[in-house]
């Protein structure tokens, strides 16, 4: 994508998209789908762009062959079959962007395309590719193949140093992983979210929009030669990533080359970030340093070029993002989003790729506590609370949620005698010394409960009110006439939460006793 057609404003929405890439290797959040579709939108912007300039280059060229017919016909001829190469592999690609949106009501709809089973059953079928897959790889294979050869048997006219970057442009050959190597459709494109693999094709057109430009422009006679030679108005640096995003503690590594691609420009001298850079591959200056903290990072410098023996800079001034690398999964019961009144609900709260510092999180009750993303949420009155959250991108944009969690109260304790609960079995002098509980039964908190008061009752015995948690002496006394066999009742068990004495806890289930 590394074209001097390509204005800065472009050639950064293309770098854009290769960022956005490395955030599938993260749990993918309905902000990163819209991402992916927003920037599928520039891309497709930028393609109409181009296609309007390369129309115009064309028919420059088409003109050229009428007024200097020895040396520009042969030119529009190459010119003209690539055009036609191009428009077909184009047109193609086009054809699987609809296919795979055909069961889509809105193709704007980005944060609903988060499926890839249509890429998958249409690309692959077990370890073999399918029908659509193979294809896929014979068109890629086929133009990468028919436009390499063409400029090869036409090497006097168009430069070869556009076979190299044409071949890495359109290059199939396996990727490596961590685990290995891998099959470059399978890489690229198995188990991703439908939405980016429309913008991947987006992307593909314009690398096809970008290869018509160079050919063309090598036509012309070079669109890197200038009367006015070397200067910072006919040149503009591009940073290329050996990859599109880094995480924190990574090393940064890349290229920064010159407007087009070319090998044999080479500078006197490049300076990044302060420090020199001497190795040198292909016109481009090798970068190989820290990625740095997580957010967007800047690399900036100069390349420095002797013209008619007085130096001449030109400015490097680019960014690149990176992102956190992820820990653990993201995973979420959607029916059970729930916080208790009464009691201190912990929470963590992060938006992937922003640092902690840059999220806010509001509402009532919730507090920041110490720690990368915790919080403490204590809900008050209503059912529901709503979570607002905002983080700063690196850009400066603002990306804003929010979230609503509905508001229980503590359940109702169960009534206990020695840790027992129900139905109990003791002799009555056991029970006469017993302590009466209430305790929460599978409650994920870890709450202590004071027993203030419950109510006792012997069969054929009046009801004995007690304070408190232990037997006073009217209800030791009804105890001492209970009978083998009688069935005694603790109810109206009252309880309060220790710590916080104003939250109104219900009433403790009723236990009973059988007198042994």
């Amino acid at each position: 994508m590394a074209s001097g057609k390509l204005s800065a404003r472009q050639k950064m929405i293309n770098l854009m998209y290769l960022i956005f890439i490395a955030m599938l290797a993260m749990n993918m959040s309905k902000e990163v789908l819209s991402a992916f579709g927003y920037m599928n939108e520039k891309l497709v912007d930028n393609n109409a762009t181009a296609t309007v300039k390369n129309d115009a280059t064309l028919a420059n060229l088409a003109t050229k062959a009428t007024d200097q017919k020895d040396k520009y016909e042969s030119r529009y001829l190459i010119a003209k079959k690539v055009d036609e190469l191009s428009k077909e592999f184009n047109d193609y690609l086009e054809t699987k962007k609809t296919f795979f949106l055909s069961e889509k009501e809105n193709p704007k709809e980005y944060e609903a395309m988060d499926q890839s089973q249509l890429v998958d059953q249409d690309f692959f079928l077990g370890d073999k590719y399918a029908k659509g897959g193979q294809e896929f790889l014979d068109r890629i294979i086929g133009y990468r193949t028919a436009i390499s050869d063409l400029i090869e048997k036409n090497d006097t006219l168009v430069s070869l140093v556009l076979v190299p970057s044409i071949k890495a442009r359109f290059d199939t050959s396996d990727q490596k992983t961590q685990d290995g190597m891998q099959r470059w459709l399978n890489n690229r494109y198995e188990g991703f979210p439908l939405i980016s693999t429309i913008t991947n094709l987006t992307s593909m057109q314009t690398d096809i929009k970008t290869t018509q430009s160079e050919i063309f422009g090598s036509l012309l006679g070079g669109q890197l030669e200038s009367d006015a030679g070397i200067g910072a108005n006919t040149y503009k640096t591009i940073l290329i990533p050996d990859k599109p995003a880094f995480f924190s503690g990574e090393n940064f590594k890349g290229k920064i080359v010159l407007g087009r691609y070319d090998a044999s420009l080479k500078p006197d001298q490049v300076i990044v970030n302060n420090k020199e850079i001497n190795t040198l591959e292909n016109g481009g200056a090798v970068l190989n340093f820290p990625a740095g903290a997580v957010g967007e990072r800047e690399v900036k410098g100069k390349f420095v070029f002797i013209q008619d023996g007085k130096p001449v800079e030109i400015e490097i001034d680019s960014k690149y993002i990176v992102i956190a690398k992820p820990n653990s999964a993201v995973i979420s019961a959607d029916k059970m989003n729930v916080v208790y009144r009464g009691v201190p609900n912990p929470m963590t709260i992060s938006i992937p790729g922003i640092p902690d510092n840059l999220v806010t999180a509001t509402a009532v009750g919730l507090q920041k506590v110490s720690g990368v993303g915790k919080y403490i949420m204590t809900p008050g009155s209503g059912k529901e609370v709503t979570i607002k959250v905002t983080g700063k991108m690196a850009s400066g944009e603002l990306i804003s949620t929010s979230q609503n969690f509905r508001i229980k109260g503590i359940p109702s304790p169960s009534g206990s005698i020695r840790k027992q609960t129900g139905y109990v079995k003791m002799p009555k002098s056991s029970l006469e010394k017993s302590t009466v509980n209430a305790i929460l039964l599978d409650f994920d908190f870890d709450l202590v409960l004071k027993t203030s008061g419950f109510t006792l009752k012997v069969p054929g015995q009046g009801a004995v009110v007690v304070r408190g948690n232990k037997m006073n002496a009217q209800a030791k006394k009804a105890i001492a006439k209970a009978k083998r066999g009688d069935v005694v009742t603790i109810f109206a068990i009252k309880s309060a939460l220790v710590g916080n004495t104003t939250y109104k806890i219900k009433e403790a289930s009723a236990v009973s006793i059988e007198i042994q």
